[in-house]
């Protein structure tokens, strides 16, 4: 099977996924508890008032006829407006995505050369004591929740030793760039584990195989045979495990941007939560599903295009 052929294929299949999540989503968020109507009565609310909010916000027509106006909206790429504020969701989007992104991008930047350098190494030293101490931290690392290890990280070096910002209250992320680094920390400590651990194993398996051995017999160079057919072999299950990473980040934003108080989607969707602003709960969740299945797709044809294997097999 040709690249194009496989794209094509992931393609669709992606779109059938958008279009479940987008159904689950919205029945997902029609069945929360408590009502938008309510909350925004005040207290003590006048059940004639909330009759009227409920018509202004359209919450007394049948869950079908919201649902297909919705769909009709997101075709035209417009999400709604907020239930609370009367703001386009996409407003909250464009306030919310510039921390969120430069979260995501650093991360992800960061994360594939660390993880492929540590995997690596590890590989290159198999049974050594740096393979096993980069193990055993690998281990005890990934099984930290992220919210216990910024908790940590923020007592020990945003409040004892006072090296760097606890939170971001009140600070540009781009002009303070030390207010990113123990976010930062605590995103790439379990992804960087996982995925060095599969470059590690990979790695091993490729340094061992056939084609390598009669690579070595052909006299090519040690480096040329790791670099050129050891390595990429290695990195094609790594890639797809970025992939999932990907879908990791996006909640391990959420608990990151609500720990460090950085204004973000995470915080967006969580504050949207907790009012019962139905339209930006949908707009946000539409949002990461998209991103979700883009990255799965490019993921996949990265792996596909980096295993000499799959091209042969299909």
């Amino acid at each position: 099977m040709s690249l194009a052929a496989y794209a094509w294929r992931r393609l669709a299949l992606g779109l059938v996924q958008v279009l479940a999540v987008v159904t689950g989503v919205f029945l997902l968020v029609q069945a929360l508890p408590g009502d938008a109507a309510v909350a925004l009565a005040g207290d003590n609310p006048d059940p004639g008032r909330i009759e009227r909010i409920r018509a202004a916000m359209g919450l007394d027509r049948p869950a079908p006829e919201r649902f297909a106006e919705w769909l009709a909206g997101l075709a035209r790429l417009d999400l709604g407006e907020s239930l609370v504020s009367g703001r386009p969701v996409a407003e909250f989007l464009l306030d919310g995505v510039g921390p969120t992104a430069v979260l995501a991008v650093l991360t992800l930047v960061l994360l594939l050369p660390i993880s492929v350098l540590v995997g690596v190494l590890a590989a290159l030293r198999e049974g050594s004591a740096l393979d096993r101490v980069l193990t055993s931290v690998s281990v005890g690392l990934h099984a930290i929740p992220e919210f216990a290890l910024a908790v940590v990280l923020i007592a020990v070096f945003g409040v004892q030793l006072g090296w760097l910002p606890p939170t971001a209250v009140g600070v540009d992320l781009l002009a303070e760039p030390a207010a990113l680094v123990l976010p930062l920390l605590v995103l790439l400590a379990r992804p960087i584990c996982s995925i060095s651990r599969l470059v590690r194993a990979g790695m091993v398996d490729a340094l061992a195989s056939d084609y390598v051995r009669h690579a070595r017999r052909l006299g090519i160079g040690e480096r040329r045979v790791r670099l050129a057919h050891a390595l990429p072999n290695a990195l094609a299950p790594a890639v797809q495990q970025v992939a999932r990473t990907a879908d990791w980040l996006l909640g391990g934003v959420i608990v990151v941007e609500a720990v460090f108080v950085i204004p973000g989607l995470g915080t967006t969707l969580v504050d949207a939560v907790a009012g019962r602003d139905l339209p930006v709960v949908q707009g946000l969740a539409v949002v990461f599903a998209v991103t979700t299945v883009v990255v799965n797709l490019l993921a996949d044809l990265v792996a596909f295009r980096l295993s000499p294997r799959a091209e042969v097999a299909a």
